[in-house]
């Protein structure tokens, strides 16, 4: 069974930058695709990085050149390195973990990941 812990979320000022970190355990093929989303208040989630087992990433459009994941293997740790920020960043960011697509790839839809951290809170004020 995979566990997901979040960390690194907090207050910032917008066009800062913050650093989230999500410590991951449990069987590695349940963790072929590992993605962050976020959630503001009365809002989806939506997803914001997915960072595929061959190295691969996808972003929205929304935070792309802004926002970066990466995996550190050796820790079993998924970050995402947030630059720029804005207001309109402020969410619960979680982290999830889920398998691949029969295609290979890794979907962006909340219900095919299977496990989800507790999620941590990032605000950007102005």
């Amino acid at each position: 069974q995979v566990q997901l812990v979040e960390s690194g979320g907090g207050s910032v000022q917008a066009g800062g930058s913050l650093t989230l970190s999500c410590a991951a355990s449990g069987y590695p093929s349940s963790r072929s695709c590992m993605a962050w989303f976020r959630q503001a208040p009365g809002k989806e989630r939506d997803w914001v990085a997915i960072w595929r087992s061959d190295g691969g990433t996808s972003y929205p459009t929304s935070v792309k050149g802004r926002f970066t994941i990466s995996q550190d293997n050796a820790k079993n740790t998924l970050y995402l390195q947030m630059n720029s920020l804005k207001l309109e960043d402020t969410a619960m960011y979680y982290c999830a973990a889920g398998p691949l697509s029969v295609s290979g790839g890794c979907y962006t839809t909340t219900t095919r990941y299977n496990a989800w951290g507790q999620g941590t809170q990032v605000t950007v004020s102005s």
